[in-house]
C-alpha cells in the first residue's frame, strides 16, 4: 500500500527526472498541479506543459 511518504518521494523523482529535458529544451512551461483522487484516497501530481 502507498504511503504519504511512498507517494512523496515518488513525486519527487518523477519532477528530478522531468526537470533535465526541461533545462536543455526551453518551448513550453511544466506546471505541475496536485490533485485529490478519490479513488487513491490521496493527493496526485499532474504535470502539464503550457507553451
Amino acid at each position: 500500500m502507498m504511503n504519504r511518504r511512498m507517494f512523496l518521494a515518488g513525486t519527487a523523482a518523477a519532477a528530478g527526472a522531468r526537470l533535465v529535458p526541461v533545462v536543455s529544451k526551453p518551448g513550453g512551461r511544466r506546471i505541475l498541479t496536485l490533485v485529490y483522487d478519490k479513488s487513491l484516497g490521496m493527493m496526485r501530481a499532474i504535470d502539464r506543459v503550457v507553451r
